[in-house]
């Protein structure tokens, strides 16, 4: 399953707090598109968006919606935060990825 990183849960809730949706949660998802292929995306979820088909699940205190089509190619993925000299920003590692671009941003499965 999808796990959150405690600083990147910490980041998000800053974030929630930030735009008043403390009950909200993130929206994993994988769409087609980037310089490898697929592209992952991220979007505060308040729950309108959501159907019976999404996984719903709770790590380090965030809830996560995760569609059943991206959660196949999310299995086991950690969404993290780096913070280093070129700016901030989330990540995602993913062990189902087979490469990767130079961004970060999309992989190819």
């Amino acid at each position: 399953m999808i796990t959150v990183t405690s600083g990147a849960a910490g980041k998000i809730q800053e974030l929630l707090s930030e735009e008043q949706k403390q009950a909200a949660g993130l929206r994993v998802f994988v769409q087609g598109g980037g310089c490898s292929g697929f592209q992952y995306g991220l979007m505060i979820e308040e729950g309108e968006g959501t159907t019976d088909a999404d996984q719903i699940v709770e790590s380090n205190g965030i809830k996560l919606y995760v569609d059943p089509i991206s959660l196949r190619y999310l299995k086991d993925a950690e969404v993290d935060f780096v913070d280093n000299l070129a700016g901030g920003g989330f990540t995602i590692k993913n062990p189902n990825a087979k490469s990767t671009c130079g961004c970060g941003s999309s992989f190819s499965a």
